[in-house]
């Protein structure tokens, strides 16, 4: 065995499976699925490829590599090749490569601010060898089923064999990714991933192989009445109101235009606002409409397009998705929006559809797209005789948010476990407030004002976040921003503090501080120190001006666009990303606590788990509510519940 010490891979593939939609732990279980070629560099020598659609193959010792621990894996997005390459070894569906030897270049550029796709960080980072760009052109030719036409003779597939020239194109395609990795890892090997960091990632990894356990039967019903449901209610509509398509925003704008309702939009929103006051028989129309907007169905086809042989979904979260503050991001199903359930009769509802009694279903519950949509979290289950944990964060972001800025007052209705938004409410009015007693209805301004105003939001904030659905008028929300900022004094000195720290080492390019917070210019970057020791990173900043003329700050960074592109902040927006960056660092503590006990899911602030059914509640959240060692004084709370189907409680 020669004395190796690291392998740069990358793999083209062939699967029938649709990898962006079904992932690829589906994508490698398809019988067809196939390693085309294989390009790997040991210990940063030349690139090899090895042809194994042409039949050659991989060297026993790289084989044997991939089950050494001792030896670093590298790739770009490395759960790809981790996943296929487990496949080539001949392990079972469910069972996968361990992740702990695994490095990820993707992840490396996650954590200092860069775009996440393998061309797009070539391109900011000015890479030699970049990213080949015809890459897209060749994989659709060899790595997906093409049409059967007279010209191709019929056939599904194109192999080497069909296209030479290509194939040699394709081969120099693969081996410039592994080129194009390794220069990548070049260029940031100042700036390398903390061990910690790396730890969290294998954790991540793990959770992602093991999966969460969905109940097909209730998908594939759910999916079947949504279909009969649409085909009513459309049917309905049709004969309400004689247009061939009533989906069509175009012919029912008409419509209503004809009837007398004007609308510039069918948005969701405006809908809900029309019904109230409506006539019949446009009301009904409108109502119709809103229930065949809902978009309940396409989770479960997520679901059906995703869920592998063993009833699991694997693969559903990224790690450092969201690269501004590290947090994780979803994908595939989506668990980070999943619809709420409100329906105190859960249990029912779910065993109709799961039954596919769709009579009594209609009969019970006259909105079935409601229904279906708020049986979507019931779909996830514990399997092998086992019970789900939930545990979440009580107000984690409030409870950091006061910690960082030292607003003392916070800190101590949380440690005498008092209501936030009572308190809040309060001191902003100056009175007494009970959740269920006294001034009761200010309890909800004190809520609105704790979650629209702690980064700066103004009465633009507190409009996004409801206000006015929640029965505020447009008069009130000003004083009601100016009453929190008045009872935070400490939260507004932060966000200026850290907006002076920021401008001043950018400015000066000096290292900053304040709050136990760590500012420092380095190499065109900023990075902020969180108190965990976790550094935050904004390419390229430098000062520029505002829209109303004053000093800001910009970075270069993937924006709403999904563009590369220049960013503007300032001090609260700063603080949203610390305060965020801080309560993901306490999630992935927890998480590290708890890593024994089969985690399967975790959302936001939420960490789901399959228990065996001895596990008491009280143990998990008792452990998830400990404070990390780094966090002096945080005062954490963790609340539980379990269940035989995921739910919110």
């Amino acid at each position: 065995m020669m004395n190796l010490k690291s392998i740069s891979w990358d793999l083209e593939t062939y699967s029938s499976v649709d990898l962006a939609k079904c992932g690829v732990y589906r994508y490698c279980e398809s019988k067809d699925f196939e390693i085309l070629l294989a390009a790997y560099s040991i210990d940063g020598g030349a690139v090899q490829v090895t042809d194994l659609a042409c039949g050659e193959k991989l060297p026993q010792e790289i084989l044997d590599a991939l089950e050494d621990e001792t030896v670093e894996k590298w790739s770009y997005n490395s759960q790809f090749e981790r996943i296929c390459l487990s496949r080539l070894l001949g392990y079972p569906a469910g069972d996968y490569l361990a992740p702990e030897s695994w490095r990820c270049s993707m992840v490396w550029a996650s954590t200092l601010g860069l775009p996440r796709s393998l061309e797009s960080v070539g391109a900011v980072l000015g890479l030699e060898k970049q990213k080949l760009t015809e890459g897209k052109d060749l994989i659709r030719y060899f790595c997906v089923p093409c049409k059967p036409t007279k010209a191709n003779g019929g056939r599904t597939r194109n192999r080497p064999e069909h296209d030479p020239e290509k194939w040699e194109r394709f081969k120099a395609y693969n081996l410039r990714d592994v080129e194009t990795e390794m220069q990548i890892q070049k260029r940031l090997s100042k700036f390398p991933v903390p061990d910690a960091i790396w730890e969290e990632y294998h954790l991540d990894q793990e959770i992602n192989d093991r999966g969460i356990g969905v109940d097909m039967e209730l998908v594939r019903q759910a999916i079947v009445m949504d279909a009969r449901s649409r085909e009513r209610l459309t049917a309905t509509m049709q004969e309400l109101t004689e247009l061939n398509n009533p989906n069509s925003v175009q012919q029912m704008k008409q419509w209503l235009a004809d009837h007398g309702l004007e609308t510039d939009t069918l948005g969701k929103k405006a809908v809900a606002e029309l019904i109230k006051t409506a006539p019949e028989p446009l009301r009904e129309v409108l109502s119709l409409r809103q229930q065949l907007a809902k978009s309940s169905v396409k989770k479960y086809t997520a679901m059906e397009n995703a869920v592998c042989t063993d009833s699991r979904a694997h693969g559903m979260f990224v790690f450092y998705g969201a690269n501004r503050t590290g947090r994780f991001s979803g994908r595939l199903i989506q668990l980070q929006n999943l619809y709420k359930n409100t329906m105190p009769d859960l249990a029912q509802a779910r065993a109709l559809v799961r039954s596919g009694n769709y009579e009594a279903l209609s009969m019970l519950y006259e909105d079935i797209p409601d229904t279906l949509s708020q049986l979507i979290r019931t779909a996830f289950v514990p399997q092998d005789g086992r019970k789900l944990i939930v545990a979440d964060f009580s107000a984690i972001e409030a409870r950091v948010l006061a910690w960082l800025a030292g607003e003392k007052w916070v800190l101590e209705v949380f440690e005498k476990g008092g209501d936030i938004y009572c308190e809040t409410a309060a001191r902003m009015f100056h009175c007494r407030v009970e959740k269920h007693g006294e001034n009761a209805e200010l309890r909800q301004k004190g809520k609105q004002a704790t979650l629209s105003c702690g980064y700066g939001g103004s009465v633009g904030a507190l409009k996004a976040m409801g206000a006015l659905e929640a029965g505020m008028t447009e008069e009130e929300l000003q004083p009601l921003v100016d009453s929190w900022r008045a009872a935070n004094p400490n939260i507004v000195r932060f966000w200026w503090d850290v907006d002076r720290a920021v401008k001043e080492c950018v400015k000066m390019r000096i290292p900053t501080e304040t709050h136990g917070l760590r500012f420092d210019y380095r190499s065109a970057m900023l990075f902020i120190t969180l108190p965990s020791g976790r550094r935050l990173a904004y390419v390229k900043p430098r000062i520029g001006e505002n829209q109303f003329g004053g000093e800001s700050v910009t970075y270069m960074g993937v924006g709403g666009t999904k563009k590369w592109e220049r960013l503007e902040s300032y001090g609260p927006k700063f603080v949203e990303n610390i305060v965020q960056g801080t309560a993901r660092d306490i999630l992935c503590y927890a998480m590290q606590t708890l890593k024994n006990c089969s985690i399967v899911a975790h959302v936001h602030d939420e960490i789901i788990i399959e228990a065996d059914r001895r596990m008491s509640v009280t143990a998990v959240c008792e452990q998830m509510g400990r404070t990390p060692p780094w966090a002096k004084g945080l005062k954490l709370r963790a609340d539980g519940y379990e269940c035989e189907f995921y739910q919110k409680d």
